[in-house]
């Protein structure tokens, strides 16, 4: 009988007591029998340390590692992803609710590709239904050219399953995008990512979430990190430049566009304003594709771009 092939669920926490043993009971549970289970822990001070010892002391095929120094989200992801020994990795957050045979089917479904994606519940923080799935809010579906990244990211972390390949190609993750964003953009370089439309998360909405689908928890606006239209505008060019460094040459298409695109973010002069406008226009339905958007908004998004960068 073949060997099912080794999967490594990476989960990054910090101050995550509240939440935490739910999501790690509906990790250990899979159905999928190959597992090994890496949580790293980014110098919580609450009862977070405690919890994963007590898993990683009761289930064998889970390792827990406890930073020195707080790394940051994504330098914890990145860690936990490089200590994976499994063939392919699935991200977790350290609040969410995975369903018992998301490992299962991803694995079954990603072939050849280097990033598959399922659909997820919306729940609040009592673990109750919202009544949506991301779906109802987001394109999701096949992607086949990275462009489609150029700006947003509609493949969630929490949802993907991915080759340990595709972290080799995206070490060291850029700390100016949220390290799914980085993945989805690489991962279409070589192979179409897949969407899988089963919804195999409860993904939770709550107000400490580092993202989150909904703009408000319980009535309540979620809070927002406040920046100056100044650091907006660096954070934006920062990424555009890396990902225009990232896009192979052999891309020729998307690094022609991704290279207008860098030109005109370099300032506010009436040239670089039409450049902008001009490749938005011409490239709206796969810069656009990871909002949902009807092709009128798409043609308006794409007239404001002469004034705004985003």
């Amino acid at each position: 009988m073949q060997q099912l092939p080794l999967v490594s669920v990476v989960l990054a926490t910090y101050n995550g007591e509240r939440f935490l043993e739910a999501q790690l009971d509906s990790i250990v549970r899979q159905t999928y029998s190959n597992l090994e289970v890496v949580i790293v822990d980014d110098c919580s001070t609450d009862a977070t340390p405690a919890i994963l010892g007590n898993y990683a002391n009761k289930y064998p095929f889970v390792r827990v590692v406890l930073n020195e120094n707080n790394l940051g989200y994504v330098r914890n992801f990145e860690k936990g992803m490089l200590l994976a020994t499994g063939d392919y990795i699935a991200p977790s957050d350290q609040d969410d609710i995975w369903h018992l045979d998301k490992i299962s089917t991803l694995i079954a479904e990603i072939g050849d590709s280097d990033l598959v994606y399922a659909d997820s519940r919306l729940i609040d923080e009592d673990g109750n239904s919202l009544n949506m799935v991301i779906s109802d809010v987001k394109p999701v579906q096949n992607f086949d050219n990275c462009l489609a990244f150029a700006i947003w990211n509609t493949a969630p972390g929490h949802a993907m399953l991915i080759t340990k390949e595709l972290v080799r190609q995206t070490t060291p993750f850029p700390t100016s995008l949220p390290h799914d964003h980085w993945l989805c953009f690489v991962a279409t370089f070589r192979k179409p990512i897949r969407f899988v439309p089963d919804v195999l998360v409860d993904y939770r909405q709550h107000s400490q979430n580092v993202f989150g689908i909904t703009h408000r928890v319980d009535g309540v606006r979620r809070p927002r990190k406040q920046k100056t239209e100044e650091q907006k505008l660096r954070e934006i060019r920062e990424r555009i430049q890396l990902l225009y460094d990232k896009c192979p040459a052999e891309l020729t298409e998307q690094k022609e566009v991704l290279a207008r695109l860098n030109q005109s973010y370099k300032s506010f002069s009436l040239r670089n304003n039409y450049i902008r406008m001009m490749t938005f226009f011409q490239n709206r339905d796969k810069l656009l594709a990871s909002k949902k958007r009807s092709a009128y908004r798409k043609w308006l998004f794409c007239l404001k771009m002469f004034v705004k960068i985003r």
